[in-house]
């Protein structure tokens, strides 16, 4: 353990001893009473989480996984509105171009908020699912999920919302906000191994399910199947059992407290940022707001991405650059997980000393900055 890299990216995430020994057992009936009762713990802990009462269902595949089921299920023949100011969000507007009878993209720049008003005339024009994705880590951003919900309402229509990096590490109120449809990834905020989606689904929603559906990720399949606590194909045994410990630690730690301590991580991080001189990446206003889980920091001039993280990854901590056009302008750091002060600390450590290995003079130490944030 001592040689391994850290990891602070916006997932996957540093996994805790008590999730990596929950997968190291013998294989078990996925058909018995003791896969059931580990089916029904997640469920039942996953919903608090989420924010709702809904069906919650879980899918062996990543995060795309699930939100490729929740396209595919609920907007083939339907108009789609989708929403775009990250690389997750443009995902999410490709698969809907692949399933919807139309596709509207209403797109703003990577990291500036989106374009609403947009979206509301094109509610009016007839739009009748809207996809978004909540915490765009791609540029670090958090997106109005409550307003773009209020809209869905007004003008009922179905709100599919990408929170793989928000649940768990962020405040999510599914229910309340209005998203018929909600989304988590595994590997992100629950510090769980990649590979399971967990997807939550309304009443409204089922009553407006395709009639063509996918065979794998046919959700009504799940859901007849969640009924007797199993899924409808063979489950990913081992990473179930992590899901169950991840759940089990952030259920002790207590889901407030968790959100607080992601909140604060990514406020340290913020004012390290500040300190060195740095530019924050995301463009906020009254709506949007900088990512809870993930903090993307322009570079200075001068700066190499590879030499710059392939320096810090010599020092054993890796973290994310930028993505598609954003390569060499931007570096991610995640927030999300089961880290804690003395990550946050370390990776700020080896920011500031390699700012200035390789020409940069921070304007003051923004790791001393973010001690005091987390007050340690």
């Amino acid at each position: 353990m001592q040689d391994e890299t850290l990891l602070m990216m916006p997932g996957p995430v540093p996994m805790p001893q008590r999730v990596r020994l929950a997968m190291s057992r013998q294989a078990i009936n996925h058909r018995g009473a003791e896969f059931a009762e580990c089916f029904d713990d997640i469920t039942r802990m996953l919903k608090p989480m989420f924010g709702t009462e809904n069906d919650m269902l879980i899918l062996s595949g990543s995060g795309s996984a699930g939100m490729e089921a929740a396209v595919a299920n609920f907007c083939p023949g339907k108009k789609v509105a989708s929403l775009v100011n990250g690389k997750f969000g443009d995902r999410l507007y490709k698969i809907s171009k692949m399933y919807a009878g139309e596709t509207v993209e209403l797109a703003s720049e990577w990291g500036t908020p989106l374009p609403l008003e947009q979206l509301e005339a094109e509610l009016e024009n007839g739009a009748e699912v809207v996809t978004l994705v909540h915490n765009e880590t791609s540029a670090a951003i958090k997106n109005p999920a409550e307003e773009v919900g209020r809209l869905c309402k007004k003008h009922d229509a179905l709100f599919i919302m990408d929170g793989i990096t928000s649940i768990a590490g962020d405040e999510v109120q599914a229910d309340k906000w209005g998203a018929d449809v909600a989304i988590v990834g595994s590997q992100k905020c629950l510090a769980a191994p990649a590979g399971l989606a967990a997807v939550s689904v309304s009443e409204r929603a089922w009553e407006n399910i395709a009639e063509w559906k996918p065979f794998y990720l046919d959700l009504a399949s799940y859901k007849k199947s969640a009924a007797k606590s199993q899924t409808p194909y063979t489950p990913a045994i081992p990473l179930f059992f992590a899901l169950r410990e991840a759940c089990n630690i952030i259920e002790e730690e207590g889901l407030e407290n968790r959100i607080e301590r992601h909140r604060n991580m990514a406020a340290a991080v913020r004012k390290a940022a500040e300190v060195w001189g740095l530019d924050l990446f995301a463009k906020t206003d009254k709506f949007h707001s900088y990512s809870n889980t993930a903090t993307g920091i322009c570079y200075p001039e001068g700066i190499d991405d590879s030499k710059f993280r392939g320096a810090v990854k010599k020092m054993g901590i890796e973290f994310s650059g930028g993505q598609d056009h954003l390569k060499g302008k931007i570096f991610r750091i995640g927030t999300m997980g089961a880290t804690g002060a003395p990550e946050i600390l370390a990776v700020l450590s080896a920011v500031q000393r390699t700012l200035k290995e390789q020409g940069y003079e921070p304007a003051g130490c923004g790791v001393q900055a973010a001690a005091e944030v987390l007050k340690v």
